[in-house]
């Protein structure tokens, strides 16, 4: 189950999609755009009330079973959206305090009310650990006349302390969905929530921080469009793998072959992909094919291919790739 949406007994599955089915083919695809209200029915995200119950552990011994209680930890628990009954999420810190989905989806909502934007996507991951919800914005980017880029808001919670509740800004190429982040200066890409006592509050602050994208999307814009019109050749490009992923003399034979291989698959990329029609030998062609091999290339763990495509869903959602990004796109901005 390499996608890891949830589902139910019923045969539903706690994923909502606006117009499009994904690839897993699990869920409801609507026929329009999604309101906050519809993500959070269709995806069965409502009235979960997640909350936080006291830890005790049994200890057994000859004379019988003791209870012993777990101070300042407590397990993270939510209604079953189907069952209705209560079901354990992980276990947290004392400091730790739940964000709900109707919060979740309460913050997109007041984005999308100035913004114009419409939610395009919802869903529950590894039954109800984790949460999604996407919007789309109004309008797109063109970058150079021809490449399309489609501007996201995600944000991304979890019920089991894994991980804050993050907000992520980021622009899709449609042709091949390649996710890229940049780091743009003055604007700001991603903001992150900690799960403690002020990230209600938090939260309410993360509008005014994304300024409603609208700054980092005409940021980004600039830069894009600076960059496509900048030609950049392979020894250019070259130059800037060797930056992000050195290789000392010193370093194994292993690591040479690796920065051997993961040469041959950018250098092809820039040069023979067809993701990189009318943008081909241009910094914006550079930074796109680093992109394309960080996301969908490049090696990732698992032994199957499911458990492949997984791993690298997770780099992107998880922001683990974020670093990454940000340097390609300081590498060859102009």
């Amino acid at each position: 189950m390499a996608h890891e949406i949830e589902q139910f007994t019923d045969g539903s599955a706690a994923f909502v999609s606006a117009r499009e089915s994904a690839w897993h083919g699990l869920g409801t695809v609507t026929e329009g755009a999604l309101t906050a209200e519809a993500a959070m029915r269709i995806a069965s995200l409502a009235n979960w009330n997640v909350r936080l119950l006291e830890l005790s552990a049994t200890e057994i011994t000859p004379d019988g079973a003791t209870r012993v209680e777990v101070p300042n930890h407590f397990a993270t628990a939510r209604t079953h959206p189907k069952s209705k009954a209560t079901e354990t999420l992980g276990v947290v810190g004392s400091d730790y305090h739940p964000v709900q989905n109707e919060e979740h989806a309460e913050f997109l909502n007041l984005l999308a009310d100035q913004s114009g934007a419409h939610f395009e996507t919802a869903g529950s991951l590894k039954n109800g650990r984790q949460v999604f919800l996407t919007m789309k914005m109004p309008q797109s980017l063109t970058i150079g006349g021809s490449d399309r880029v489609d501007l996201y808001i995600a944000a991304f919670n979890s019920h089991d302390g894994g991980s804050a509740f993050r907000i992520v800004v980021t622009p899709i190429r449609v042709v091949c969905a390649n996710t890229q982040r940049a780091a743009i200066q003055g604007a700001r890409s991603s903001f992150v929530v900690r799960h403690t006592a002020g990230a209600k509050a938090r939260i309410t602050q993360a509008r005014s921080a994304l300024g409603l994208t609208f700054r980092y999307a005409e940021e980004f814009e600039k830069a894009a469009q600076r960059m496509i019109q900048a030609e950049m050749t392979l020894n250019e490009l070259r130059s800037v793998v060797e930056e992000m992923w050195p290789v000392k003399d010193s370093d194994s034979a292993r690591t040479k072959t690796n920065q051997h291989q993961r040469w041959a698959k950018i250098s092809h990329l820039f040069e023979h992909a067809d993701t990189q029609a009318g943008i081909r030998g241009t910094r914006w062609g550079g930074y796109n094919a680093l992109t394309e091999y960080a996301n969908h290339v490049a090696p990732a763990r698992g032994k199957t291919d499911a458990d492949k495509l997984r791993s690298r869903a997770e780099r992107v959602i998880s922001g683990a790739s974020d670093a990454l990004m940000e340097r390609a796109f300081a590498l060859t901005a102009v």
